[in-house]
Order: C-alpha cells, then sequence, then structure tokens
C-alpha cells in the first residue's frame, strides 16, 4: 500500500519540483551531468541505455551532489507540504504545551524548510552544498528538522527507495540533455493537495548534449 499509493504521486512531484530547479538553476544542472558521467563510469560514447545499466548501487552511492540537489529541493518544496498525527494519549511536548488524546497536531514541512531559524538567513535559497562537507560529502539532517519523509516510528518506509528511483532518472536525464523552461517567463504555480502539485504540468526542452 505504501509503495503503490504513497510512493508514486510524491516522488513524480519531487521530480517535477527537481527538473523545475534545474532549469533555474543550469550551474546545478551542469554539475550533476557531470557527477553523473564520472560515477557511472560507462564511457564518453556511452548509449543511454549502457549508461543505464552502469548505474550500480556503487554508482549511485558515488551522487553525494544529485543527492544533495534532491533533498535541497524536498527542503524546498516538500512533496507533502501539510501532515498531521493524532495524539494516542495525553503528552506534552518539548515546548511545554499540552494536547490530549484524540487530538490532531498539525506540522508543517513547507514552512519548517523556510525558516531562518532552522537554516540561517540563506533559506529561501537554493543551495545544495548546505547539505555537503567540505570533503563533498552528503550530509544529513535531523528528521526532526528536515521533515520531508517525517521522523521517529512513522519515518517513511520508501525513503531510500525514492531516493534510488529519483537519482536513477536525473541522473540519465541530465548526463543526455540540458533542461530549460519552455517559457522562461511563465509562472509555475502549484495547487495544494495531498502533494504539491504543479498546476497545469511543467513544461520543459530537452536538447541532447
Amino acid at each position: 500500500m505504501n509503495i503503490v499509493i504513497a510512493g508514486k504521486d510524491t516522488t513524480a512531484g519531487a521530480l517535477a519540483r527537481f527538473l523545475y530547479m534545474m532549469c533555474k538553476h543550469p550551474e546545478v544542472q551542469e554539475k550533476i551531468s557531470e557527477e553523473a558521467r564520472e560515477a557511472a563510469d560507462a564511457g564518453e560514447a556511452a548509449s543511454i541505455d549502457d549508461f543505464s545499466q552502469s548505474l550500480t548501487d556503487e554508482a549511485l552511492n558515488k551522487m553525494h551532489y544529485l543527492h544533495a540537489a534532491l533533498t535541497e529541493t524536498l527542503r524546498v518544496y516538500p512533496s507533502v507540504p501539510l501532515d498531521n498525527k493524532e495524539c494516542f494519549s495525553d503528552d506534552v511536548l518539548p515546548n511545554g504545551f499540552s494536547v490530549g488524546k484524540g487530538d490532531m497536531v498539525f506540522y508543517a514541512p513547507y514552512a519548517m524548510g523556510r525558516m531562518e531559524r532552522l537554516w540561517g538567513e540563506d533559506a529561501q535559497v537554493f543551495r545544495p552544498e548546505r547539505w555537503l562537507d567540505e570533503h563533498g560529502v552528503f550530509q544529513p539532517e535531523s528528521p526532526f528538522k528536515f521533515t520531508a519523509f517525517q521522523a521517529g516510528p512513522r519515518i517513511c518506509l520508501g525513503k531510500e527507495f525514492a531516493y534510488w528511483q529519483m537519482k536513477i532518472f536525473a541522473a540519465v536525464l541530465l548526463r543526455f540533455f540540458v533542461l530549460a523552461l519552455r517559457d522562461k517567463d511563465a509562472s509555475v504555480n502549484y495547487r495544494t493537495m495531498i502533494t504539491l502539485y504543479i498546476e497545469q504540468g511543467l513544461h520543459l526542452t530537452a536538447v541532447a548534449r
């Protein structure tokens, strides 16, 4: 049920926003293309099929910058922008606020990903480097801070599978194509449903490298 229902729209929405951010930040797009080329080690003249076959777990695990760019996308545009939990018993939250059995507690990953007190003064800036250490290795944050996949006992069962899917898709696409918005002046808006849905779809052009 989790894979079929929870995994389809959330992953598709995350990839749509990721591609949008790649169009807005072509320098990030180029870095990912170069990283994918080096990590896969399939040769400059490799076909799309040969390159895809070379994307082993080892190759994907080398793509720290791609992982950071996907995570940064989910920080700013979480697939589920608003979520809630039901209290099974009376409790007191860490800030001293009391909640009772049956109460619904809402939290907003969309707002949390843009809070300066959590992410610093550049919280509104798309910057994959914030997830990398001085050696370019991905450094995860607490899931209670980066809540795109929830946290604790209810953390997303498909988190690693979702990253695996997104990294394969993104690596193949950006290795072989340069993406751009079809209309650079058009506004890309979202419609809040259960997931963060791009209204009217995302219209891109793809030029072979």
